[in-house]
């Protein structure tokens, strides 16, 4: 399993440390360009939404962060092989 699925799992099961959790298997993402590096970014920042949402109980709302840093990762993973 590569760290884009290990990322993919992660995001599925949210929890409060989902950041930290997350920045370890960025830090094994070869980041070339500018863009890449935006991506990252902005994953980390709906990340941490998505940690606030679980950690405050709005279960409806996690549902729109999840497809949102699915989308974010998505992005990443095309600017990777990009």
């Amino acid at each position: 399993m590569d760290c884009f699925d290990k990322l993919e799992v992660l995001i599925e099961s949210g929890g409060v440390d989902v950041v930290e959790r997350a920045r370890v298997w960025l830090g094994q993402i070869t980041v070339e360009s500018k863009a890449a590096a935006q991506a990252v970014d902005e994953l980390l920042i709906d990340l941490m939404t998505l940690a606030f949402l679980v950690e405050s109980g709005r279960e409806a709302l996690q549902i729109s962060a999840r497809r949102l840093a699915r989308a974010r990762l998505s992005k990443l993973r095309v600017l990777h092989r990009a």
